[in-house]
C-alpha cells in the first residue's frame, strides 16, 4: 500500500501554516544557537590571524562578511515572496516578505557596523563616502527601511502590500550592485576571498569558522522570521475578523 501524501498546498493558508511554524522554530533555533557558539569559537579562538597590517581585527570577518550576504540574500527572497503575494493575491508569501524585511535590515546594518570597525585599523577610517560597495549596502539598509515604513504607512494591508512589493521589485537590481561594485570601480573593498573557480585564500579554520557562522545565520533567519510570521498571521487575522464583524 503507497503512503498517503502530504498536501502541502493547505498550509498556503495562514492558518493551517502557523501551528506548522510553531513546530518547526526549535528544529532551526537550537542548531543555529550550537553552531554560532562553535563557529565563534573557532573564529576567534582557534583560527590563525591573516596578517601583521590587520592583526586580531580581520576577526571581524566571521561576523561581517555573513551578516553582508544575509543582507543581500535575504532581500532577494524578501522581493519573491513579495512578488508572489502580490501577482497571486497570496496572504502568506506577503506576510514571509514582511516577517524577512526585519531580519534582512538587521544584518545588513550589521555589515555596516562591523565595516565600518573594521575600516578604522585597515584604511584609517570609519566610513569611506566614495566607497561603491559601502554606499550600495547602505542603500540596501534604507530599502530596507523603506519597505517597512511604507506598510506601516498605509492602513489598508493589500494595498500595503502592493506597494511594498512594488520598491522589493525595483531594489533588487541594488543586490548585483553590491556584489560586483569592487569589479567595477576602484573601491577600498578587496576582491572576494572566496571565489568557486579558484583556490581560496583562507586557511582550513579560517574557511571552517566562515561556514559554520553563515549556516548559523541561515538557521537563525528561519527561526527568526518563522516566529514574527506567526505575530504577523495573529494580527492580520485578528483585524480581518474583527473587519468581517464590524461589517455584519
Amino acid at each position: 500500500m503507497s503512503k498517503p501524501s502530504i498536501n502541502w498546498y493547505k498550509y498556503a493558508a495562514p492558518a493551517n501554516f502557523y501551528p506548522l511554524a510553531g513546530k518547526m522554530i526549535p528544529l532551526f533555533a537550537i542548531p543555529a544557537a550550537v553552531l554560532f557558539i562553535w563557529g565563534m569559537y573557532v573564529g576567534f579562538f582557534v583560527a590563525p590571524p591573516t596578517d601583521a597590517q590587520q592583526h586580531e581585527y580581520y576577526r571581524i570577518i566571521y561576523i561581517h562578511v555573513p551578516a553582508a550576504w544575509m543582507g543581500m540574500f535575504l532581500y532577494v527572497l524578501m522581493a519573491v515572496y513579495a512578488g508572489i503575494g502580490w501577482a497571486f493575491n497570496a496572504r502568506l508569501a506577503s506576510m514571509m516578505a514582511s516577517a524577512i524585511s526585519v531580519t534582512g535590515a538587521l544584518f545588513t546594518l550589521i555589515s555596516l557596523v562591523t565595516g565600518a570597525f573594521w575600516g578604522k585599523p585597515t584604511w584609517g577610517t570609519w566610513w569611506a563616502w566614495g566607497d561603491a560597495r559601502i554606499m550600495s549596502t547602505l542603500i540596501l539598509f534604507f530599502l530596507y527601511v523603506g519597505f517597512i515604513s511604507l506598510q506601516a504607512a498605509i492602513d489598508d494591508q493589500r494595498r500595503a502590500d502592493r506597494a511594498g512589493a512594488v520598491l522589493a521589485l525595483v531594489g533588487v537590481i541594488n543586490v548585483p550592485i553590491i556584489y560586483y561594485s569592487v569589479q567595477w570601480w576602484n573601491t577600498l573593498h578587496q576582491g572576494a576571498t572566496i571565489r568557486l573557480t579558484e583556490k581560496p585564500q583562507m586557511t582550513g579554520a579560517q574557511l571552517s569558522a566562515m561556514f559554520v557562522i553563515t549556516a548559523a545565520c541561515w538557521l537563525y533567519s528561519i527561526a527568526v522570521v518563522l516566529m514574527r510570521v506567526r505575530i504577523l498571521i495573529m494580527e492580520r487575522e485578528q483585524t480581518s475578523a474583527m473587519i468581517e464583524e464590524g461589517a455584519m
